[in-house]
């Protein structure tokens, strides 16, 4: 059975401090599910997902043009509703073709090699070895424990001691959907210890939130380091999980497109198509087409 097709393989890790929900937000990438128990990972654990990547996946849609005549009466009073196409007439016509407009773009997909390493100090010196060769990296801490927070910075100086220079790091503020619950019982009590320590992000506006690292704050954390981008997720909910791996993988497509990796080279963290994939099987049927038009001699 062959295996589905990828144009080229990343090597991403995930890296943080334990409890993090560093496993969580791989199995909810790679199998689309929540477990709330997961032992602690020793060493390294493995996933992967095909994703695809570059237009015309990754082209925004062009935005709809308000239209001049009045929305149809049909219940919906809202006057932003969209025209509604009248019943009965064609479809419109499509504008011909112009000889020289070239084809859209072949989508292209990339398999992501997910590296879902221990945050505890105990395996710390272990894991460093995984950071070699990656070529992307998600930089996970705890929205509800500034501690986990204020040490992304240590670990950002070893990823950039091992990795390859290029390597493209995306912050993510994980537990997004404890940030709003609010214990039972607890109601006042929370919200009137956040206020007498004088902690704004204890509150954000909600009473018994449990956020203790703004938004505003990781953001600017990214910005001074230089860090692609800062995505707030929730492995039990799944909120912006795709989100924060495919920040990762459209920046390593455009640095492949940008010459950046040498695709035979190991090191680099990321690997060209293989003899499984589409685009070999396409070179191999046209190979054979060739042939057989050749006839034999």
């Amino acid at each position: 059975m062959s295996s589905p097709p990828w144009d080229y393989i990343a090597k991403l890790v995930c890296i943080g401090d334990s409890g993090c929900g560093k496993s969580s937000l791989t199995i909810r990438l790679c199998e689309g599910r929540f477990s709330a128990q997961h032992d602690v990972t020793i060493g390294v654990e493995f996933g992967s997902r095909i994703v695809p990547v570059g237009p015309p996946h990754s082209t925004p849609k062009p935005p709809q043009l308000a239209s001049s005549q009045p929305a149809e009466h049909s219940g919906d009073s809202s006057a932003d509703a969209p025209a509604r196409k009248p019943e009965g007439l064609p479809t419109p016509r499509t504008t011909p073709k112009d000889k020289d407009q070239q084809d859209p773009p072949e989508q292209k997909h990339m398999k992501l090699s997910l590296w879902d390493t221990a945050g505890q100090e105990t395996y710390k010196s272990v894991t460093r070895s995984y950071f070699r060769g990656a070529s992307g990296a998600l930089l996970v801490f705890d929205i509800t424990r500034k501690q986990t927070f204020l040490h992304v910075t240590d670990w950002l100086n070893d990823l950039r001691q091992i990795a390859e220079p290029d390597i493209v790091v995306v912050l993510v503020g994980n537990k997004l959907d404890r940030a709003s619950e609010t214990p039972e019982g607890e109601e006042d009590d929370t919200a009137a210890a956040s206020k007498s320590n004088g902690n704004p992000n204890r509150d954000d506006g909600k009473t018994g939130h449990r956020r203790e690292v703004s938004r505003a704050e990781a953001e600017a954390w990214a910005k001074q380091n230089g860090v692609l981008h800062y995505v707030e997720t929730s492995a039990k909910s799944g909120e912006n999980v795709e989100a924060a791996f495919m920040n990762v993988a459209e920046r390593i497509f455009e640095n492949i497109n940008a010459g950046k990796y040498d695709l035979n080279d190991r090191r680099s963290g990321v690997k060209g198509p293989g003899p499984g994939t589409a685009a070999a099987r396409s070179v191999q049927l046209s190979n054979q087409k060739k042939a057989a038009a050749g006839g034999c001699c």
